[in-house]
């Protein structure tokens, strides 16, 4: 059995020092009321208990300003011990949130392999490299804008001991949220401004989807979409979510995510949950279905097995007193695991 994950971990950056050492104390560690000491344990039991052989990690530590996030989590893995010891790295971020791949060197390797043309500052309208510019009609006026990744996805050549490989593309796009506004027309046009480039960074990854798909290869697309089926009113102005498309319309190859289908066949009834924030002004909990695992046909057509690592939503975390403490502890947002029988 090979198990790839993603996991979103929240302030992991604050975690380490600028050598890269763990800042094991009682400081806070970002996460409201949980010490540095306390994130890195809990952290350490999540990712012993989760034993993946590939963690896809979202808000990675940074790889940027004098810090080397991909030493600071072979130290976190050589910490705890874990299979998934050796880090691959992609284009740096440019912000504190890196995406990086935690995998198992002695059942597999891992190459970064970016796909598509370099594009300049002019950008191309068809799947340029994630570090490059889209060039995307946004606004629907005629000219399109240019858009790019705060966080360039992580392209992957995952390969198997017996030489068998599988795509990976790890993914954390653009959030909606009106950060910095102030007023009700502020927070109405920063989020569309939001959405929009959220969009835009699907069309362009599921550009590079269908290469991948018509080049019959098999892929996983996994990690934080910011956006799922249902989640807000925006869809009402776009149509469709980013996750949408990325899986693919009508007509087309698509991925399959057994959550997201769930979110999309049911609307009106519950659906999973991978995350929970805390919103102002009263700090209720809002939960939300925004990771996601995705597989090509090929890949779903072998049965494997998607596990939400949910404290409450999920039997065998709940009830499990520790590890469900420590998942809450740990992120607000929890693992999502695929299992494949080789």
């Amino acid at each position: 059995m090979i198990r790839i994950a993603t996991y979103n971990v929240e302030w992991f950056n604050s975690l380490f020092d600028d050598a890269g050492h763990l800042v094991d104390d009682a400081t806070g560690s970002g996460r409201q009321g949980v010490t540095k000491a306390d994130q890195i344990a809990a952290l350490g039991r999540v990712f012993q208990a989760l034993n993946a052989d590939a963690v896809m990690v979202i808000e990675a530590p940074d790889m940027s300003r004098g810090r080397n996030g991909a030493a600071a989590l072979t130290g976190f893995a050589n910490r705890f011990g874990l299979r998934a010891n050796a880090v691959l790295a992609g284009y740096p971020s440019g912000t504190q949130q890196e995406i990086l791949l935690m995998f198992d060197p002695a059942r597999l390797s891992a190459t970064h392999d970016p796909k598509g043309p370099p594009t300049g500052k002019k950008g191309e309208a068809t799947a340029p490299r994630f570090d490059g510019v889209f060039k995307w009609d946004l606004d629907v006026d005629g000219t399109p804008e240019h858009v790019t990744w705060s966080k360039p996805p992580l392209e992957v050549d995952l390969r198997f001991a017996d030489g068998r490989g599988v795509r990976l593309i790890g993914v954390h796009a653009k959030s909606k949220a009106p950060h910095g506004a102030t007023t009700p027309a502020e927070v109405l046009r920063i989020g569309i401004e939001n959405r929009r480039k959220q969009l835009a960074q699907c069309i362009w990854l599921r550009q590079r989807v269908d290469q991948h798909l018509s080049a019959g290869e098999p892929l996983i697309v996994l990690g934080d979409f910011n956006d799922g089926p249902g989640l807000d009113d925006y869809e009402k102005l776009f149509g469709r979510s980013g996750v949408e498309v990325v899986l693919g319309e009508p007509g087309q190859s698509q991925l399959f995510d057994p959550h997201a289908r769930m979110a999309l066949a049911r609307p009106n009834v519950a659906a999973p949950t991978t995350s929970r924030f805390s919103i102002p002004p009263d700090g209720q909990l809002l939960s939300a279905l925004i990771d996601f695992v995705m597989v090509s046909p090929d890949l779903a057509a072998s049965s494997p097995r998607w596990r939400i690592w949910h404290p409450f939503e999920n039997p065998a975390c709940y009830t499990d007193i520790p590890l469900r403490e420590v998942l809450l502890t740990a992120s607000d947002h929890f693992p999502v695991t695929i299992d494949f029988d080789l």
